[in-house]
């Protein structure tokens, strides 16, 4: 049985008196420790398989299972990292980290306990030395950074990522990446990231699901990226594995599945 199962999902919105057909007879099974990225154009529903398996919506048709149970509203047993980072500006950064451990974890560690968590999940992302800053004096990455050791802290089963490096320049969205390769890494949890950036999906998932244009849409293909970890970017240059990995999804999304606008 896989850890978690997306099964003939599909979901349409009403507007207006009339119905959109958004997804179309998902399907898609994850192993424990894997990580995924679904990648596609702007509008084809990426976001909200992500939202379907957070609980967030809830599919028209077909369901998700994780470890055999059904999903059912959020929970943090599925903890989202959203490209905005949602912090609280009026709390510090182990305030906001505190926020979470304290809703999942009162009543099973004793205070001290949650503290010392709460700075082991921002030791995870190297963001100790700042605890005590507020959101507006830390940068982009460094928030992004914080929301990350927040959802880690809720001790997830399905880590999931909504674009989480979308926001920021290239060369902070390249050391977040190191950093998320490292702590998968170190975790070896399962992770689910929304994605449009080609080089980002290949350097760190493990399969690359790829949609369909919508409306109605739904995985064209499922790519296996077999780099061995731990994986160096700088490594990875020239790399055949990367490049055809990288060539296979390219050629889908510009080839096969070009966006609207560009389909004319």
């Amino acid at each position: 049985m896989a850890y978690l199962k997306i099964d003939h999902v599909g979901i349409s919105f009403q507007r207006a008196g009339a119905s959109t057909e958004v997804l179309r007879d998902v399907n898609l099974s994850i192993e424990k420790g894997e990580y995924v990225s679904i990648i596609g154009h702007s509008g084809c529903g990426k976001s909200t398989v992500l939202n379907i398996v957070a609980g967030l919506l809830e599919p028209s048709q077909g369901g998700v299972l994780l470890e055999g149970r059904a999903v059912s509203g959020p929970g943090p047993d599925r903890a989202v990292v959203f490209q905005n980072h949602s912090l609280l500006p009026w709390l510090t950064v182990r305030e906001n980290v505190e926020l979470a451990v304290n809703k999942v974890f009162r009543g099973k560690k004793s205070k001290a306990e949650r503290r010392d968590w709460t700075r082991h999940n921002l030791e995870l992302v190297h963001m100790a030395h700042a605890e005590n800053k507020r959101p507006h004096e830390i940068s982009g990455g460094m928030k992004q950074r914080v929301g990350i050791a927040r959802a880690l802290a809720m001790e997830p089963k399905i880590l999931l990522l909504d674009e989480p490096f979308g926001a920021l320049d290239a060369l902070t969205r390249a050391h977040l990446q190191d950093q998320v390769m490292e702590i998968h890494g170190r975790l070896g949890n399962t992770i689910i990231m929304i994605t449009h950036d080609v080089d980002e999906a290949v350097l760190l998932s493990d399969r690359i699901v790829m949609m369909t244009n919508g409306p109605a849409a739904t995985i064209g293909e499922d790519l296996r990226v077999d780099l061995e970890r731990p994986r160096k970017r700088l490594e990875l240059v020239g790399n055949p594995t990367y490049n055809d990995a990288r060539a296979a999804v390219l050629e889908f999304l510009y080839a096969r599945h070009r966006a609207p606008t560009l389909a004319a």
